[in-house]
């Protein structure tokens, strides 16, 4: 049966279709995917969808909210590919606090060459949990990634200083024992990951790094124990570059603006040919998050700490359907 997708924003249905496909490839937490769309001939609203919450490793919803941010980012792009300059609201309506943001049509423009530059990363975008080369990451590269989140109303710091790197290494260690410790942690993460290759949501084993538990930085399993050998030459890089992501706002709508920041950053990386991954349990775990926000001298907590690299190519993990993103 094929699915007829209703016009939105003077888009066809073919052009709403590719739309959907581009906002469903952002990342969220698990690959949960947690929101929907509502397509309506002057809006489209996108809403944060409840059943695809994280309750014990992301009670307050700051994680799928940044999802929804990040889908946001796409949705923009996207209209910006198609021609159309996007006029967003985030949280527009507090009676309804699933409502994430409405967009609708500011009128036609054409694309710049950065815009484009970052659509055509959409579909390329991974997110690399193996082990990455010890090249550096040049200072051009590293000035497009600060660029990035400023132009979104966030703030990326490198953890450049080796006194620094590894107390946040500490941290991150504290941080991933404090979660295992909790059995409704291991539960729910159990529950969404070292899923099948042809699962179209949560994470697949084949996406869990080759590791041993001890190595620097990356300290999850997510291949369920099923993980595999080290590749000759591949072993974990020594010192990765490590960035921590803050948003200028207070709130929930802080949220929002850290996934628009996020997802911008992780398709400059992208498109300037580097890998990246999550230090994802360093922001989960509140001690840890406020005392990384000391360690970068931060007014406001993390959203996200983030491992960048030139690591080797990795395959996507699926999506779902776009037609299954259509608020009903």
């Amino acid at each position: 049966m094929t699915t007829a997708f209703p016009e939105t924003l003077g888009l066809a249905p073919d052009r709403v279709e590719a739309l959907l496909v581009t906002v469903g490839q952002a990342p969220s937490l698990h690959n949960a995917q947690p929101w929907r769309l509502r397509l309506e001939p002057a809006a489209i609203e996108l809403y944060a969808d409840p059943e695809r919450r994280l309750p014990a490793v992301d009670p307050e919803d700051r994680e799928l909210r940044m999802g929804c941010g990040a889908a946001l980012y796409n949705l923009r792009l996207a209209l910006l590919g198609d021609g159309i300059r996007p006029e967003v609201t985030v949280l527009p309506d507090p009676d309804r606090p699933d409502l994430i943001a409405v967009v609708r049509h500011g009128g036609t423009t054409t694309a710049t060459p950065e815009q484009l530059r970052l659509l055509r990363a959409v579909p390329l975008r991974r997110t690399n949990r193996h082990p990455f080369t010890d090249e550096p990451v040049d200072p051009p590269a590293r000035a497009a990634l600060r660029r990035a989140a400023l132009e979104e109303g966030a703030r990326l710091d490198m953890v450049d200083d080796p006194g620094l790197r590894r107390v946040l290494r500490e941290i991150a260690a504290r941080a991933h024992r404090a979660q295992l410790a909790d059995p409704e942690f291991r539960a729910e993460f159990a529950r969404w990951t070292a899923r099948a290759d042809d699962e179209a949501e949560g994470v697949p084993a084949i996406a869990g790094a080759p590791a041993e538990p001890h190595d620097r930085w990356v300290l999850r399993d997510f291949t369920g124990g099923t993980r595999p050998g080290r590749q000759p030459g591949k072993d974990f890089e020594e010192e990765p570059l490590i960035a921590v992501l803050t948003a200028h706002l207070p709130g929930r709508a802080a949220d929002v603006q850290a996934g628009q920041a996020l997802q911008r950053v992780l398709l400059t990386a992208t498109a300037e040919g580097l890998a990246t991954s999550f230090l994802s349990h360093v922001v989960e775990v509140p001690h840890a998050r406020e005392e990384v926000r000391r360690l970068v001298r931060g007014t406001r907590a993390p959203h996200a700490v983030l491992r960048i690299g030139h690591g080797w190519p990795v395959p996507p993990t699926r999506r779902r359907d776009p037609a299954d993103l259509i608020a009903r």
